[in-house]
């Protein structure tokens, strides 16, 4: 008797690792149907689930690249990624000098592809472990969406306010016009203020904003060469 349930604690306990093991198979699946899915459907960011889930509104219209004003996407990359079309998905260079900095990460060696999976499948806040995730995560999404479609669905996922997501919801709430109609100066506003969008008023912006506006607008014109890939 003792004999035979040793073995079936064992039976068990083999399962029970089995099981563990294929946790990560089966998550690495799962990630992967969903970015296919996404190839073809606007995803939800996990802060706006968090919020559907807490019974929040969420304020957000998803529209195509195309109904967006070229001035926020050329705003978008000056500032978050300008090296956007020349990547695959993760800057190799701006990661080393992160990496040897002795300060520690820094924002910018985080690119709008890997800013776009984080807000799909991952947690907000900062940790080791999610930044490891980003990396390949960040590579499949280059590979499986491509780059107009990557802009696409970032400019339609970020926060820009209290339950305001997409360039879309934004526009309208905080300079009342639709996104393809964004002017150079409100583009520029809207991602000075993505550092902080809760605290941050683009239709109100303060000094510190209208400065960060400035400076965008000043990269603007240098990156306008540099965005042939996001052409369809």
């Amino acid at each position: 008797m003792r004999e035979a349930s040793g073995r079936t604690r064992a039976r068990g306990l083999r399962r029970i690792v089995n099981l563990i093991l294929l946790l990560p198979v089966i998550g690495l699946v799962l990630l992967l149907s969903l970015a296919l899915v996404y190839s073809a459907l606007t995803p939800p960011s996990t802060l706006m689930l968090g919020r559907w889930l807490t019974l929040q509104s969420v304020d957000r219209q998803a529209v195509g690249l195309e109904a967006i004003s070229p001035y926020l996407v050329q705003a978008v990359i000056a500032s978050e990624d300008q090296r956007y079309c020349l990547h695959n998905g993760v800057d190799w260079s701006a990661l080393r000098d992160v990496v040897d900095d002795e300060e520690g990460p820094s924002r910018g060696a985080s690119t709008i592809p890997m800013q776009t999976v984080k807000n799909v499948f991952l947690w907000p806040g900062r940790s080791v472990i999610r930044k490891a995730l980003e990396i390949p995560l960040a590579l499949v999404a280059d590979t499986l969406w491509g780059k107009p479609r990557t802009m696409e669905i970032y400019l339609n996922i970020a926060e820009w306010g209290e339950g305001v997501f997409g360039a879309e919801a934004a526009a309208r709430r905080w300079f009342g016009k639709p996104a393809r109609a964004l002017t150079r100066g409100e583009a520029a506003l809207l991602v000075a203020v993505l550092p902080n969008p809760i605290l941050r008023n683009p239709a109100l912006p303060s000094r510190g904003v209208r400065a960060q506006a400035a400076r965008i607008q000043a990269r603007m014109n240098g990156v306008s060469g540099l965005m042939g890939c996001l052409k369809r």
